[in-house]
């Protein structure tokens, strides 16, 4: 496996990576099932953080970050559904969160914000809710690491994915090109074995599963099953 800039490749293959999201596990074996997807292939672990109020559900906060850092060496994203993320982003960061995105309706100064996340040595994404044009970050596409389109609304797991997030994978991936900018591109929400070839052909390399991971039987062998789908896909862009 080679690296090129921040993108991973594996015989002229790029790398997808999975990002299983805790949103759909079982916090009462909740370092045991994230062992499980890890030897299932997953190299981050997803932790969605929803304050109640940017969105209508509760989640969790920094203790539970801090936590995770204990239980597993894999990066942890951490993805702030919160009102005011710029009070929160430096307690996540000492908690032990590797990546924090933000959505760009919860910040009145978006690229501060992402220049804050940067200063806290972490990696700083930006996230796209299913009715957020791409052109909304237009002015932030060079300071951001990697970009998250939501393909449902955010705030609960085990919703059906919306279509139309494909137009906005593809849309990132040729902003990308056409500005050579080194961005990755995350999707979240309805990430499944029927839909992760779609998404990973518009140019997808980070998938976030939460219950196609999580939700039923083997979290090793459901994720295992998930990568391979996108290994296939990105074959066939080759």
């Amino acid at each position: 496996m080679v690296e090129s800039g921040d993108k991973l490749f594996l015989c002229g293959v790029q790398v997808v990576e999975l990002a299983p999201s805790i949103l759909s596990a079982d916090f009462a074996r909740l370092a045991e099932q994230i062992h499980a997807a890890s030897e299932g292939g997953a190299s981050l672990i997803h932790v969605d953080v929803m304050d109640g109020h940017f969105v209508p559900n509760m989640t969790v906060g920094p203790p539970v970050v801090r936590s995770l850092r204990k239980a597993t060496d894999l990066r942890l994203d951490c993805h702030l559904m919160i009102e005011n993320p710029d009070q929160f982003i430096p307690e996540f960061a000492e908690a032990g969160a590797d990546w924090i995105s933000v959505h760009q309706e919860a910040c009145r100064h978006l690229n501060r914000t992402l220049h804050l996340i940067k200063s806290h040595d972490c990696l700083a994404g930006v996230v796209l809710n299913p009715a957020t044009p791409v052109e909304t970050l237009s002015e932030v596409l060079d300071i951001v690491d990697y970009v998250l389109v939501m393909s449902v609304n955010p705030g609960f797991g085990a919703q059906e994915f919306i279509p139309g997030s494909v137009h906005k994978i593809k849309r990132l991936a040729q902003l990308r090109e056409q500005r050579r900018l080194n961005y990755r591109i995350e999707v979240d929400g309805g990430i499944s074995t029927a839909t992760v070839g779609e998404v990973v052909r518009a140019g997808v390399e980070i998938l976030v599963a939460g219950n196609a991971v999580f939700g039923h039987g083997d979290p090793k062998s459901n994720a295992q099953r998930l990568l391979k789908a996108a290994t296939e896909a990105a074959l066939q862009k080759v």
